[in-house]
């Protein structure tokens, strides 16, 4: 079986080590470069992970911040699903398959 991988996206984290605390700072070096993003469009580059990015986009900011992309990007392991223990309970409810309610059933007599 092979290792699931993701990633860390450090881009905030970078740009205040150079001095930019602000996404609007980032948007003109953008243009300059061909790159033109949305202030919503940088905002979400910035302080969230983003799902897809362009080679151009990720070239740009390299640029623009003066760093590798292994500064930018880190990749990390996924850790594996656990899989529900005996008795229904699951160890990402916290063990509480044996707390939760149970079906009544009714007898006839």
């Amino acid at each position: 079986m092979t290792a699931k991988l993701d990633y860390r996206w450090h881009l905030r984290e970078v740009m205040a080590t150079r001095g930019m605390f602000s996404t609007t700072d980032l948007r003109p070096l953008l243009a300059e470069r061909g790159i033109d993003l949305s202030p919503s469009q940088t905002y979400r580059l910035v302080v969230e992970r983003p799902e897809r990015l362009s080679l151009k986009t990720l070239m740009a900011l390299l640029d623009i911040l003066g760093c590798t992309m292994e500064e930018l990007i880190e990749p990390v392991a996924v850790a594996a699903q656990r899989r529900k223990a005996a008795g229904g309970a699951s160890e990402t409810h916290g063990g509480l398959g044996g707390l939760r309610p149970t079906r009544a059933r009714i007898v006839k007599e």
